[in-house]
């Protein structure tokens, strides 16, 4: 498998535990736990099969901008959290720089 679509799991994988961190209420509600693990443990190791050979330092940044946006996106439809124009911008950044670090990293052989 490619490792950039590992990468892309790990992110999406991220979000899921963020987001059952949130819907476990600070680890009280418990049927949130299991999911939350899950999530993490999938996420973690995709991304540390994605860094077999994307490097470290790219597959992080991708891995956390990924997390980052994704969970202020999910925050912001499912939870209704507010955010400012301002703060709605600078994750745009986030995104476009995600998108740049793909793009821009070496063919892998």
């Amino acid at each position: 498998m490619n490792a950039w679509l590992y990468l892309f799991l790990a992110g999406v994988f991220e979000i899921g535990f963020t987001t059952f961190m949130r819907l476990s209420d600070g680890f009280r509600r418990w049927e949130y736990i299991v999911p939350f693990a899950i999530c993490a443990l999938l996420s973690f190791g995709l991304l540390t099969l994605s860094a077999r050979t994307i490097s470290l330092g790219i597959a992080y940044a991708v891995w956390t901008g990924m997390g980052a946006a994704g969970t202020l996106i999910v925050s912001r439809l499912y939870f209704k959290d507010q955010f400012s124009l301002m703060q709605m911008g600078f994750v745009l950044l986030i995104i476009i720089s995600v998108i740049g670090l793909k793009y821009s990293n070496p063919p892998q052989s």
